[in-house]
């Protein structure tokens, strides 16, 4: 399931892109469909052996050609990217920026590799769904290499401007997972056999599997309102 949205990010085949944060995969994936070179950067060395691994998979079932696969999986330092300036045509970093204590730092790399005239799409969680899960649960965040911050808009893009970058558009997105993570941190965030829960998950994944028209309906009406995550889109200008 997405965050950012490609269109809106503006990525065309042949673009070559970050995930910066990539996990396990999700939007190196689908920008490696789109016909991308894709490189997927991740701090742990578990998500980035697993994402090589799908490339290859995917290769193998015909998603991905073989004499059109660009796409590599590095693990590295979002505030010390192993990458030239001005390296990509588009940035993305997802879920990221709310665990690295100096994020204005990250932003700046970010903002550095990226060529004028590019752009970027980054998603945090979304301050009022985020607020209530930190009241429901201290183990929510409060665990190593958990949240340490939650963004206001105004505030990210504030941050994002001063690096340089100049904010184009933004959206909400997940409002059926906000109130999955309401009820998480209600019952305990590792309490995965409650029956609430297990059912919610249920939803959830259906929802992914087979993108029914009532959960996509829900989704788009429930994602202005109490969507869990924000995605800001952003451009760096070109020099005068």
């Amino acid at each position: 399931m997405l965050t950012a949205d490609y269109d809106q990010l503006g990525l065309r085949s042949g673009d070559k892109i970050l995930d910066l944060g990539c996990g396990f995969g999700r939007h190196a994936f689908e920008a490696a469909r789109r016909g991308a070179r894709v490189v997927a950067l991740d701090a742990g060395r578990d998500e980035v052996e697993g994402v090589a691994a799908m490339f290859s998979a995917m290769v193998e079932a015909g998603e991905l050609s073989p004499d059109t696969l660009r796409s590599a999986a590095v693990q590295g330092d979002a505030l010390h990217l192993p990458f030239p300036d001005g390296s990509f045509d588009r940035v993305i970093c997802s879920e990221v920026l709310e665990h690295i204590p100096d994020d204005l730092g990250a932003m700046g790399e970010l903002t550095r590799v990226l060529r004028a005239g590019g752009t970027m799409a980054v998603t945090v969680p979304r301050f009022g769904p985020e607020l209530v899960n930190w009241a429901l649960s201290d183990e929510y965040h409060n665990v190593p290499g958990g949240h340490i911050r939650i963004y206001r808009r105004s505030v990210l893009e504030s941050r994002l401007r001063s690096r340089g970058l100049r904010v184009t558009g933004h959206h909400y997105a997940h409002g059926l997972h906000s109130p999955y993570w309401w009820l998480k941190c209600f019952v305990g965030t590792t309490n995965d056999e409650n029956r609430f829960v297990k059912a919610y998950h249920r939803l959830l994944v259906w929802d992914i599997m087979k993108a029914p028209r009532a959960t996509r309906l829900a989704e788009r009406v429930l994602s202005p309102l109490i969507g869990k995550s924000i995605v800001v889109y952003l451009v760096k200008p070109v020099p005068a």
